[in-house]
């Protein structure tokens, strides 16, 4: 699992049957800081969120049992939306 921020959405009018009727979103995996650590990546919405929400992403196999479709064509899937994130950075290893 990671977070994100979903920063737009995705409409895909032709597309795998096994999408049909899903809400496609961008989502900006962040670290814990908030801060941008690859690009975009679009996801499959199983919750209900929105735009500039921060959500917790699943990928793979955990994605598509989440979509409730194991042999669907589903990579990603937003699976909660974030209240809050608390972190003790003193706990946090140095590289």
């Amino acid at each position: 699992m990671w977070v994100g921020k979903i920063i737009g959405t995705l409409v895909a009018t032709p597309k795998d049957d096994s999408l049909t009727g899903s809400k496609l979103l961008i989502v900006q995996p962040l670290d814990v800081d908030y801060k941008k650590i690859r690009t975009p990546i679009v996801a499959i919405d199983v919750i209900g969120a929105g735009t500039g929400e921060t959500v917790l992403v699943v990928e793979g196999s955990s994605a598509r049992h989440a979509y409730g479709k194991p042999s669907s064509a589903v990579d990603a899937a937003i699976v909660g939306i974030i209240d809050t994130i608390e972190v003790d950075h003193s706990l946090i290893a140095e590289e």
